[in-house]
């Protein structure tokens, strides 16, 4: 029988190891010296609450499904259907094809064809690489079509250090405002975050419950890398790092993850919620164009260091 997932691709280089679902091209796991730094799936069932989901064309939510485009109205089928929304794009349930494969890194390549609400085809081909910097993710769309489309991209990881309980472990953000939401959707304009804001100096999950959109994230460091970061009480962590055109960032923390209790997902986006809507960050790509971002993680192994 086939696993819900498909085939799991293993990737390794010396201590370093993630695994990559078949079925969605999303991340399965991501381990250094057997220390996990994401939430390993289980088997035999789909990604529990979305875990590792690469979200394309569009991340996070369209508000009933419904956006224009070039003045003609576009309606999605509603795959969030209790709360009437289209949510985290088009290839979550598609079956990736393997393009490239070395011992390190894999390749996967799938297309959005057109259909209801979308009306151009775009391939996203996506490549994971693990190595001495941890877990590097690599992603191209190309618009297949002959007009332009829009692109959103976003990527759905829950971050763990090792067997350290969540409410134990402390967030920093590299957002510097928060988007107010309203059943999840936009409910108003970007709100800055005070410089000494616990999400940006570092808050601890306990009591901390979160569903929420941020922006406006920014390099810090002279990289010019966006760094979000989990920390254990005893300074081991893991950092998700991205490219600036990830702006945005939602955190979510069910209480429910398999074998782990409290989780908390950490999810890099080139544009915020109802971005279909709204057009912002959104990527317009002309026939044949090619569009490239990169995020990954990288284990803090001590205070100081990642």
């Amino acid at each position: 029988m086939m696993d819900p997932s498909g085939e799991h691709f293993t990737i390794a280089s010396g201590d370093a190891r993630a695994a990559v679902n078949e079925v969605g091209a999303g991340l399965r796991s991501f381990s250094v010296a057997g220390v996990d730094y994401t939430e390993p799936q289980p088997e035999g069932v789909r990604p529990p609450r979305g875990s590792g989901s690469l979200l394309a064309p569009w991340p996070n939510r369209v508000a009933g499904g419904r956006w224009s485009w070039q003045g003609k109205d576009q309606q999605l089928a509603l795959t969030e259907p209790a709360a009437g929304n289209a949510i985290h794009g088009l290839l979550r349930y598609a079956f990736w094809r393997p393009a490239e494969r070395t011992d390190s890194a894999i390749t996967l390549e799938a297309v959005a064809p057109p259909q209801n609400g979308w009306p151009q085809p775009v391939r996203v081909a996506v490549t994971y690489a693990v190595g001495e910097q941890g877990l590097t993710v690599t992603t191209t769309a190309t618009n297949l079509g002959s007009d332009d489309i829009p692109f959103g991209l976003g990527f759905h990881p829950y971050l763990r250090v090792g067997d350290t309980p969540t409410d134990d472990c402390t967030l920093t953000l590299a957002a510097r405002a928060a988007l107010p939401l309203t059943d999840q959707l936009p409910g108003g304009p970007l709100e800055p975050l005070a410089a000494d804001d616990p999400l940006r100096t570092g808050a601890r999950l306990k009591g901390l419950e979160l569903d929420s959109a941020f922006g406006d994230c920014a390099p810090a460091e002279g990289d010019g890398l966006v760094r979000h970061r989990l920390v254990a009480p005893d300074g081991r962590g893991v950092e998700l790092w991205a490219e600036p055109v990830f702006r945005w960032v939602q955190v979510f923390t069910p209480p429910d993850m398999p074998g782990h209790g409290r989780g908390v997902a950490v999810e890099p986006m080139t544009c915020p919620p109802d971005a279909l809507n709204s057009g912002t960050d959104l990527a317009v790509l002309a026939p044949g164009a090619e569009w490239t971002a990169r995020w990954g993680l990288h284990p803090i192994t001590s205070p100081g260091t990642a």
